[in-house]
């Protein structure tokens, strides 16, 4: 079986993550793939800290967004963003989570185990 790995990089400002430090909740926008995580996350930091996390699945490209504009603390996307991109916007990238995708397809007249996507073919659909 072949897996294609998705994940959610973090992308956050140096300085909205001080806010967090001083007891003001977290808010987060971005991808909508780490929500699950995110959430329980959320949850455990609460009970923890005290202090919350609002994070917001929009969209990766929504969650870029709003991190450039400095309207959340941190901001999640599937795809990394460019050294110059970071750069520019003032912006540290990491990883937060890993996960597999797998293709289902469903085609007429093709019937189960027939269809076989090789590394190359399945990385061309996705990239």
């Amino acid at each position: 079986m072949l897996v294609v790995v998705a994940g959610a990089v973090g992308l956050a400002g140096a300085a909205g993550l001080a806010g967090a430090a001083h007891g003001a909740d977290i808010s987060g926008a971005g991808a909508t793939f780490p929500y699950p995580v995110y959430s329980k996350w959320a949850d455990a930091y609460r009970q923890k800290t005290g202090i919350g996390l609002n994070y917001q699945s929009i969209g990766s490209g929504g969650g870029i967004k709003q991190i450039k504009a400095k309207t959340v603390t941190f901001g999640a996307s599937d795809m990394p963003l460019k050294p110059e991109e970071l750069q520019e916007a003032g912006l540290v990238q990491f990883p937060m989570i890993i996960g597999g995708v797998v293709p289902v397809v469903n085609v007429k007249g093709v019937q189960s185990g027939q269809l076989v996507l090789d590394g190359a073919t399945v990385a061309a659909i996705y990239l």
